[in-house]
């Protein structure tokens, strides 16, 4: 199936009253899973890029792995550069096919994420490519802070970048390993009131699966990033192929034993966006 960007899964979900995973990939075993478990569900399926994933493989080699997986998938994949901190880097991803960047400027001052974000919009958009910006910044488990969202702010952010998603801090924090933060909805329906761009929540896998469920059907919250949850599943499933049999030593019997596992769970998580977001759903009315 032809590559897509992050408006073509997004539009659609915020309409009709569902959310599209945004699962963050680290190497071919759970970006390959994470595919078939977006078959097997029937979903549309962001595949993300991060700081991370980045830095044990370069760029081009990971755009051409996930950009290999879309082409061959029966349901839509968005490529999706999570957290670029930089105009270069953003440029990069685009020049490696990437069909969606997101620029994070949360860390730095309102005027100067808006002027760097936008600037980074217009490039995306001039090559068919999505740009997700942030404001209010998402902190880390047991690390920085979360700084919340301002809804006139976001509003204003929203309206001057041109933005195609926007990432907010509502009490969602990175890393979580626990699904126990409970998200601010008071603060994300202000934000909605003020603009009608999808909301992206970063640090999805701290969100409890009923939370999840009942904003992606009840406000404009249409892309969960998950992590966490998914990385625990393979290092559990790798831990537990390693020790089974010590002496084993061919990696690939050893990471083939992840496989299963974290399709699972990458299924589970797909399940809890609300609805098969390749054939829509009925639950428009309820979205805003």
């Amino acid at each position: 199936m032809p590559l897509v960007n992050l408006s073509d899964v997004l539009q659609p979900a915020l309409r009709n009253g569902y959310a599209v995973a945004g699962l963050v990939t680290l190497g071919w075993e759970d970006m390959r899973a994470f595919v078939a478990a977006a078959e097997a569900g029937n979903v549309a399926v962001i595949l993300q890029a991060g700081p991370g994933c980045r830095a044990h493989t370069p760029l081009p080699v990971v755009g051409r792995m996930l950009t290999w997986l879309a082409e061959q998938a029966s349901v839509p994949v968005v490529v999706h550069l999570d957290h670029g901190y930089s105009a270069e880097e953003c440029r990069l991803a685009i020049e490696c096919g990437f069909s969606s960047v997101m620029y994070d400027g949360s860390r730095k001052p309102l005027a100067q994420n808006i002027d760097e974000t936008g600037e980074i919009a217009v490039m995306a958009h001039a090559a068919g490519v999505s740009c997700e910006g942030e404001i209010g910044f998402v902190g880390y488990s047991d690390g920085e802070e979360s700084r919340g969202t301002v809804p006139e702010e976001a509003a204003q952010f929203a309206s001057q970048t041109g933005i195609d998603a926007m990432a907010i801090s509502v009490g969602n924090v990175h890393l979580q390993q626990a699904a126990q933060a409970r998200l601010d909805e008071t603060r994300i329906r202000a934000i909605q009131a003020l603009t009608t761009v999808p909301l992206v929540i970063h640090g999805g896998s701290g969100v409890p699966p009923d939370q999840r469920l009942q904003l992606a059907r009840t406000t404009s919250v249409c892309k969960f990033n998950i992590g966490t949850e998914l990385r625990m599943a393979f290092g559990a499933a790798l831990r537990a192929a390693v020790n089974e049999d010590p002496e084993r030593f061919d990696r690939v019997a050893i990471l083939g034993q992840t496989h299963e596992p974290v399709f699972r769970a990458a299924l589970a998580v797909l399940h809890s966006m609300g609805c098969d977001a390749t054939q829509g759903s009925s639950n428009s009315a309820a979205k805003r």
